[in-house]
């Protein structure tokens, strides 16, 4: 006779063997309605298991500057969250070969490469897949392996049950993270407050990669977005919150790399998004 504690696990077959196989496999009816028998559907939303709409699919957007040594690793980070995933490419004028491997990337399913013939900076590589995409939710991510995608979970779950138009991943404010340098605890702090009094909103990180909207949302601000590098991030932010779109913020991990690995942005960049808060924020020029 099964034993009543066996009994209230998943089987194999379907929870926990076609899962490991098969990523997609957790995002299955199936999976979700298995859970939600076992478990009950509140302990279900809080574990981040739900339904995806028919037909989902998410466009995962990355901008590439001399990122040889991660960008197949992080492509393969994309594809085991098992999502029904768009992911567009897009290379900012590298010099390492970045190009030729976001091309040899692009032979794969579901993935495109996009080309800059020289480097213009993160904001217009993002804008350049904005417009390209055909996703029905379109997220951010990094060409390093500072992010984890497996977060995209807990980043989706609002947006696919109507609670919020825009969300943002946090690296503050919980426990499941590395602890960063003081000084970059501090600054993140200062513009992130800053940026708050400008528009109103209560973030805990707005120089967060981790933005993930509607494709309508995102694409209605396209035509508006100017900044060429990493003030794209409180630019974006701006506009977002004069539409007075919903807001919602999620915990994620986050794996912070060194200059001497190949991180990019500066004490000008932060400079540059005090001025942007100022711009789009405070004049709301735009």
């Amino acid at each position: 006779m099964e034993s009543e504690s066996s009994a209230a696990l998943p089987s194999p077959s379907v929870a926990g063997a076609s899962a490991a196989d098969d990523p997609s496999f957790q995002w299955t009816d199936a999976f979700v309605d298995r859970c939600e028998k076992l478990w009950g559907p509140s302990l279900c939303e809080r574990m981040a298991i739900y339904r995806l709409p028919a037909g989902f699919c998410l466009t995962v957007i990355v901008p590439v500057f001399n990122e040889v040594a991660t960008i197949a690793q992080v492509v393969s980070r994309l594809e085991r969250t098992g999502l029904p995933l768009e992911i567009i490419l897009v290379d900012d004028g590298s010099t390492d070969g970045s190009g030729a491997e976001l091309d040899r990337l692009a032979q794969r399913d579901g993935v495109r490469a996009l080309h800059h013939d020289r480097n213009r900076g993160k904001g217009a590589a993002l804008r350049s897949g904005l417009q390209a995409a055909r996703g029905d939710c379109i997220v951010i991510q990094d060409g390093d392996l500072e992010y984890d995608p497996e977060d995209f979970r807990l980043l989706l779950q609002p947006w696919v049950a109507g609670q919020a138009d825009v969300v943002y991943g946090t690296r503050y404010g919980h426990s499941d993270r590395d602890v960063s340098p003081w000084w970059h605890q501090a600054a993140n702090g200062l513009v992130t407050g800053l940026a708050n009094l400008a528009t109103g909103l209560k973030l805990s990180d707005v120089e967060t990669c981790y933005k993930l909207a509607g494709r309508e949302v995102w694409q209605a601000i396209v035509p508006r977005l100017r900044e060429d590098r990493f003030g794209f991030e409180i630019e974006s932010t701006a506009y977002f919150a004069r539409q007075r779109l919903r807001f919602a913020e999620r915990p994620i991990r986050y794996h912070q790399r060194w200059y001497d690995e190949g991180k990019k942005i500066g004490w000008k960049d932060g400079v540059r998004a005090l001025w942007c808060i100022f711009l789009y924020g405070v004049l709301r020029r735009g």
